[in-house]
């Protein structure tokens, strides 16, 4: 299994859903940034399952425990291994799905590839991982913060509902149960979710992640490219099915002159007047914020009858009990976040040394 993200900031997560723990080591982070377990906790909280009605109700606390890396409050250069106990797993519900394959979920591909799975939860294909990611995350907020970088999520789709782009405001992401900066329209979308776990079923989303303050020069053209890894990152997360940058499929249907980015002069630096390259060209970023979206499928978990086969191809009927979201979106934010996060601070390092006369 390939569980390592990054080069010169490198995480590994480990830990299956309905295991002991789960937990991330993070190797490759500078010396002497301030940390603490309460700066992983926030993001941690805001990714957590049973927080709001319209999420899992599996009561995990997700308390993250350093047990290494940092000293007297600072890193120290060394790996830092957080470790996070799995205090709510009910296996028993997962009992009917030893031997049969769920619609839309990994079950059958791990199977295909290994000949063995964990069907406990999903094991290591819950989402349950990616608390590890936000984990890391974490870490890697804490050294963009320090340099003025600052990543901020919203929903901006539940299945047909949309924002409109209009009242946007940031207290409120993070006021509602959706994330979504309108409350009007993340009323909507908490309808939505909650009518859809009525009928045991699951809705889709669209999530939205800008970084403002990143420098330009980051990223590699060709094959190290910003926006290929930072796509990349996104694919990566649980039910994830497509990623944009900037007006990304918007620009189809606009000229040239319409999506090119004119340059200005702007208190002595160079920028561009929009932003439809969602700061990036070339792979590169231009110092403009950093945009992107991306899509989330509807759960594959969900309490109504599906057709499916078992191990030995017969056909069956499944129904999947256990805890789960009728809509992922919601508890995406955070993780969209992270990724982006640990992607800027890989790019950042494999960046120093670029040009001599740069001296930070």
């Amino acid at each position: 299994m390939s569980n390592t993200f990054g080069q010169k900031f490198r995480f590994t997560t480990w830990g299956e859903s309905h295991g002991p723990a789960i937990g991330v080591v993070v190797d490759g982070c500078p010396a002497g940034i301030p940390l603490e377990e309460a700066d992983l906790q926030c993001d941690l909280d805001r990714r957590r399952p049973g927080q709001s009605k319209i999420t899992t109700q599996r009561g995990e606390t997700d308390c993250a425990e350093i047990l290494s890396g940092v000293f007297e409050g600072y890193t120290t250069g060394a790996p830092i291994s957080i470790l996070i106990r799995n205090k709510d797993a009910d296996s028993s519900k997962y009992d009917n799905l030893r031997n049969v394959f769920r619609p839309g979920h990994a079950d059958f591909t791990y199977w295909a590839k290994w000949g063995r799975r964990d069907h406990r939860g999903g094991g290591r294909a819950s989402a349950r991982e990616t608390a590890s990611r936000v984990a890391a995350g974490a870490v890697a907020r804490k050294f963009l913060s320090d340099r003025g970088v600052n990543i901020q999520g919203f929903v901006s789709q539940v299945a047909d509902i949309a924002w409109d782009g209009e009242n946007f405001d940031l207290d409120e992401i993070e006021r509602n149960s959706c994330r979504c900066p309108d409350a009007e329209t993340a009323k909507k979308m908490e309808n939505a979710i909650l009518e859809a776990r009525k009928e045991g079923d699951s809705l889709g989303g669209i999530i939205s992640i800008i970084a403002v303050g990143a420098p330009p020069g980051l990223g590699e053209p060709i094959y190290g490219r910003l926006d290929a890894e930072l796509a990349a990152a996104i694919m990566g997360i649980n039910a994830v099915k497509g990623v944009e940058i900037g007006a990304g499929f918007r620009a189809a249907t606009m000229k040239g002159s319409e999506h090119n980015d004119a340059f200005d002069l702007v208190d002595g630096k160079i920028v561009p007047r929009t932003n439809n390259a969602g700061g990036i060209l070339g792979g590169i970023s231009t110092g403009a914020p950093i945009v992107l979206t991306f899509v989330v499928k509807p759960t594959s978990s969900i309490p109504k009858e599906q057709d499916t086969v078992n191990v030995s191809g017969e056909k069956t009927m499944v129904l999947v009990e256990g805890r789960h979201d009728p809509c992922v979106a919601t508890r995406a934010v955070p993780i969209g976040e992270a990724m982006v996060a640990l992607v800027l601070v890989d790019h950042w390092l494999r960046g120093l040394g670029s040009r001599a006369d740069l001296k930070d």
